[in-house]
């Protein structure tokens, strides 16, 4: 349980930099901060994706709640207007807690209610509670004692518009309210779905009124339009003084108000059995488990992971890194075989979709490592399960088909050298993950052979040789074990920079970037490393030097020009800023796995290991409460930036805990090695040398 007292709830700058996060399953949401001040565009409480796990829109932003108590009003909601935030409800909410969803603590002239959000799993359906309680309060017949009346008003506004933009009050809105015993259900504008609101109020009002000028906090930080008006369609008013419950639930289908209890159960049940999926009991690992699962959506009739929340998609990059991680580490194999069905439909011309866009259009294929990472997801899932039946019978000919057109070549220059590596690269096109791009600006370019391609072509072919003998495609075996030694082969010399004791970034012909950066660490934490022991101890040491902090390794190292120790300001300098030295989480669980295995697996290494993921603790209670955000400052205190839930910053540091703190999984090591494991190589090959 996470929990904040008056102290942080009364402190309004403490409370707004916390918030919380509902998801569905689908890909829609629901988040606001602990006191309801919406900071962020993307802040609402049914954000519904329609096209699951994208085209998703702001329905229903907030709500407006005031309780009268003999007729004086106790306004609850909080918002930030030009100059002033008005309400001030906040000085009422003596507490909030995760438990396991949101709820919201108000005392009130000695009485006490209490708010509940969270959402149905798979519907776009948002249900809200209300319950009073305390010493002044009887919820049986007769009034409470000090009080003659007592009631709730609920006043919706919604949006209606996608969640990258705000609206404004216009003309064409249309302000209908269909009624109907507890059930009202609006649609403002054609083409969009109709909200339906079930409730058990005592009373309607159907005049509605714009509300203008909402400001968000962030967005004007970020640069971005902050301004919004929304529009309050109804009112509703609920009798307390006779009863202590009030229910409200915000749906694109219609729903019964009755079975409000029967859902709040069975999101219950669903979340501890979540939770017993946890590979330790300790807190941290509970509150990974449980961030986990709000990334796995669905997509058609399969699974795929939400790169983050709020603004992200589906990513194949990220996808495949938080694979191993968000499923397998949690013992969720069947979820991580849907998400591998679910993109291998999806390669094309060897190449696994970058993107799939919010509006549902045609997928994006523009980057060189997802594909690669998809390899490694493969592994992984063979790590965990040694279910070769399934990857021969569904995999192997799409990452065979793979391998085909990475020699031949494919889209940006995407090909196989005559050293064996891979190289990669067009005018104007970011193809790794560090993808920034202003206009006509990538920020890093990185053409040519970039390190860690290199890392996962190699771990790549091997594989595939593995896979190659195991399935008796001697011929593929034969082939793919001969393309991996050459590039194994080939590695080393192009990349070692002896000066400075680590590898280049990137090699393009005779340019050889100098840089220090995080993308070399993976050349030792593949479960198939490029090393050498002694080389591999030089460039942990580095990293440890110039990279590493407590929340990850920095993109940068801060003696380099090119560092920005701060994200912020407007889109330009913060994507100019964004691989420039912010420290990203989930590049410590490949360092986790590095210096694990450099150190031998030792009781020292693992204890060190586990130190850098408790470290994580206290920023669980901050920013997306429960989640790990996606970058932090470079520069100490290191804030947190970027997405407040980022699925492979919580996906790297489960599967770092898993495998290299509480032990490789599972106990006994599926053919191939393990990332902890020293794997030997295909037939053919011998380790590398220093």
């Amino acid at each position: 349980m996470i929990r904040f007292g008056p102290e942080v709830c009364g402190n309004l700058d403490a409370a707004l930099g916390r918030e919380w996060l509902e998801t569905n399953g689908l890909g829609g949401f629901a988040s606001s901060t602990i006191v309801g001040l919406n900071t962020r565009r993307y802040h609402g409480l049914l954000t519904a994706a329609t096209k699951p796990p994208v085209g998703r829109l702001v329905l229903l932003s907030k709500c407006e709640e005031t309780l009268l108590i003999d007729g004086h009003r106790f306004e609850l909601s909080a918002n930030r207007y030009p100059g002033a935030v008005h309400p001030q409800g906040y000085q009422y909410l003596k507490q909030f807690r995760l438990d396991p969803f949101p709820v919201f603590t108000y005392v009130i002239e000695g009485m006490e209610i209490e708010k509940a959000v969270f959402m149905r799993q798979g519907a776009n359906s948002t249900v809200i509670q209300y319950a009073l309680r305390g010493p002044a309060h009887r919820p049986t017949a007769g009034s409470p004692p000090g009080h003659g009346h007592i009631q709730l008003e609920v006043r919706p506004l919604i949006a209606f518009r996608d969640y990258h933009s705000t609206t404004h009050e216009n003309p064409v809105l249309d302000p209908h309210v269909q009624a109907e015993p507890n059930l009202a259900s609006v649609a403002p504008y054609g083409g969009l779905p109709r909200l339906y609101v079930a409730h058990d109020a005592d009373a309607l009002d159907p005049a509605g009124t714009w509300y203008r000028n909402f400001e968000y906090d962030v967005e004007r930080e970020r640069g971005l339009d902050f301004r919004e008006d929304l529009f309050s369609p109804f009112t509703l008013t609920f009798d307390l003084t006779r009863r202590a419950q009030a229910a409200i639930v915000a749906s694109t289908e219609r729903t019964d108000i009755r079975l409000v209890p029967a859902f709040r159960q069975a999101e219950v049940i669903r979340r501890n059995a979540v939770l017993a999926t946890s590979p330790a009991k300790d807190d941290v690992a509970r509150m990974l488990v449980a961030a986990a699962d709000q990334y796995i959506v669905a997509r058609g009739d399969q699974k795929t992971v939400i790169a983050g929340y709020h603004w992200f998609s589906d990513w194949g990059r990220d996808t495949m890194i938080g694979l191993p991680g968000l499923t397998l580490a949690t013992g969720r194999a069947d979820v991580a075989k849907s998400i591998l069905l679910a993109f291998a439909r999806h390669v094309d011309q060897g190449m696994l979709p970058n993107r799939f866009p919010d509006a549902g259009e045609q997928p994006e294929y523009n980057t060189v490592d997802a594909t690669l990472w998809f390899f490694e997801a493969v592994r992984a899932l063979l790590h965990y399960t040694e279910d070769y039946a399934f990857v021969q019978a569904n995999l192997y000919p799409v990452l065979a088909d793979i391998i085909a057109w990475h020699v031949r070549g494919t889209r940006y220059g995407i090909r196989m050298d005559q050293d064996g590596l891979l190289t990669s690269g067009a005018e104007g096109v970011q193809l790794t993950w560090m993808d920034a791009k202003v206009g006509d600006w990538v920020v890093t370019p990185r053409r040519g052979k970039p390190v860690e391609i290199q890392a996962l072509w190699y771990n790549a072919l091997c594989v595939m040789a593995h896979l190659a003998e195991v399935f008796g495609d001697a011929t593929g075996q034969d082939r793919y074990s001969k393309m991996a030694a050459q590039a194994q082969r080939s590695f080393t010399p192009l990349f070692w920079n002896e000066a400075a004791g680590c590898l280049y970034d990137v090699v393009d012909g005779e340019d050889r970037d100098p840089s220090i950066r995080p993308n070399q660490i993976l050349a030792l934490s593949l479960a198939h490393p490029l090393l050498s022991d002694e080389r591999a101890r030089r460039v942990v040491e580095v990293v440890v030097r110039d990279l590493l902090t407590p929340y990850g390794l920095r993109s940068l190292a801060p003696g380099d020009p090119q560092y920005r120790g701060h994200y912020e300001g407007d889109p330009r300098s913060r994507d100019g800023a964004y691989h420039q030295g912010p420290v990203w989480p989930w590049l410590m669980g490949p360092f986790i796995s590095a210096y694990v295995k450099v150190n031998g697996r030792s009781p020292a290494a693992r204890e060190r290991a586990a130190a850098l993921l408790n470290g994580f603790r206290e920023h669980l209670h901050d920013a997306g409460l429960g989640q790990v955000s996606e970058i932090f400052d470079g520069d100490a205190p290191h804030r947190p930036r970027g997405c407040v839930a980022q699925a492979w910053s919580v996906a790297e540091l489960l599967r770092a805990a898993v495998e290299d703190v509480l032990g490789p999984k599972p106990t006994r090591p599926a053919p191939g090695g393990g990332r902890g494991a020293d794997p030997a190589p295909p037939k053919g090959r011998t380790r590398p040398r220093a």
